[in-house]
């Protein structure tokens, strides 16, 4: 009998003890110690502040609590609300053939009704680049997702050029633009002592940023300072991003509840559009129409003529597909036949208004009930911003002395969310407010 090869034995010998070993390991109470280590480097990741807020909120069993983190809109009794011409507009879909809506044709149609509706919400129904069909447009899922669109796009033909954030902007807009890779600066935005904007101080950072650069702006109702430019002032900054070759691109989280009108509210994006610039919008109707769930949104980019409109289209589309293919088609319709439906759309726009009221009610009677307290400090930035936020100007200190002391929860910059005050809270909260700050 010829003996085996060398190379033989050894494998066999290795083959052998690798089976006992697995045998072992299979045999043993220790099994995943056996495996392959995975996810042994991954932690836990940091709580987004607006998230942990919500999570402190629903742990707190007080009566007397308040959710100021909240960034959707709540009636007078703080209960999310549902819109009557959402309402409506579901009922208009009741009848819809939802196999045959879905099916990709049908789906792409109510899809590009949605976009061409949003665009003229955003620059104007009358405006030129609807009626030209100069812009690129796609469905999106909500504010956050045609956001996370652009910034691909960005950096997939802009791998080099930065987006400067206004200081402070909303927490996630840093997140999506650093996870697509893109270089994340900022420019200055707020006063502190004033608690108003530091125009000087704006306008001099977009002098010293490199040219072509991209800018992310709020058109209104700022998130989180509730603090605006005013139209002359925004029309100083169009003038210095057309000298300086920038790209203005609009994250319109909040339109219609900075006035209560939705045309005033989209007067900053107008200014820009009469300038001659191109410009790109991120959309989101889960606050003005009250369908955060349904995460309904629309990502535009205007060209420079229709033949670069269809390229930049789809390469948009083609982003999109990678990422999540389609969008939800229940939400499209509901904020489609919203939008396109005329006596739906004119009962939007009042409800709105009415939103929009009922936060600026809430902003007076919050600073009278400061002022009657005799507060020692200004509270006129209360009712100088607009839109759902107020940045308060508590430290950090402060708010965990309303979380601790009186269970009031907002987040640590101290921005309240002023959908969270009611006229059954307000003194309540102006109380605690007061005391806080007293003997600061």
């Amino acid at each position: 009998m010829k003996p085996k090869p060398r190379i033989n034995i050894i494998m066999w010998r290795f083959m052998g003890s690798r089976l006992t070993s697995s045998t072992r390991c299979m045999s043993t109470s220790t099994k995943a110690l056996c495996r392959f280590g995975w996810w042994d480097r991954v932690s836990p990741a940091a709580k987004d502040p607006i998230t942990g807020v919500t999570e402190a909120f629903l742990a707190d069993t007080n009566p007397h609590k308040i959710n100021l983190g909240v960034g959707a809109y709540r009636d007078d009794e703080g209960k999310p609300v549902v819109l009557q011409c959402v309402r409506n507009a579901e009922a208009k879909i009741a009848g819809c053939d939802f196999i045959n809506v879905g099916r990709e044709s049908n789906a792409t149609a109510v899809g590009s009704k949605l976009v061409e509706e949003s665009v003229k919400l955003a620059y104007g129904k009358d405006a030129n680049v609807v009626k030209e069909g100069t812009f690129a447009g796609l469905q999106a899922l909500s504010g956050t997702g045609a956001c996370r669109l652009f910034a691909e796009f960005q950096r997939r033909f802009h791998p080099e050029s930065p987006i400067y954030f206004p200081d402070p902007t909303w927490s996630n807009h840093p997140n999506i633009w650093r996870d697509a890779q893109v270089p994340v600066r900022t420019f200055q935005y707020y006063h502190p002592v004033s608690k108003g904007l530091n125009f000087a101080a704006l306008m001099d950072d977009i002098k010293n940023a490199p040219d072509a650069s991209f800018f992310l702006l709020h058109p209104c109702a700022h998130n989180p300072t509730g603090v605006d430019p005013t139209a002359e002032q925004w029309r100083e900054i169009s003038y210095q991003f057309k000298v300086k070759s920038h790209f203005p691109f609009f994250d319109v989280a909040y339109q219609g509840f900075a006035s209560g009108d939705l045309d005033m509210d989209a007067q900053a994006i107008r200014i820009f559009l009469e300038d001659g610039h191109l410009i790109g919008c991120a959309q989101s109707f889960a606050k003005n129409m009250g369908l955060y769930g349904h995460r309904v949104g629309c990502l535009s980019v205007l060209c420079a003529d229709a033949k670069q409109a269809v390229a930049v289209q789809s390469q948009l589309q083609q982003i999109a597909r990678a990422m999540y293919s389609n969008p939800p088609i229940h939400g499209l319709l509901l904020v489609s036949t919203i939008l396109s439906d005329p006596e739906t759309k004119a009962l939007w726009v009042k409800e709105v208004k009415v939103m929009a009221n009922r936060i600026q009610q809430m902003r007076s009677t919050l600073r009278e009930s400061l002022e009657k307290l005799a507060s020692p400090l200004n509270w006129e930035h209360i009712t100088n911003q607009v839109g759902m936020f107020c940045f308060s100007g508590l430290t950090a200190d402060q708010v965990d002395r309303l979380v601790r002391e009186f269970h009031i929860y907002l987040t640590r910059d101290g921005r309240m969310s002023m959908a969270g005050v009611t006229t059954s809270n307000v003194s309540y909260l102006a109380n605690a407010i007061h005391e806080v700050t007293r003997y600061n």
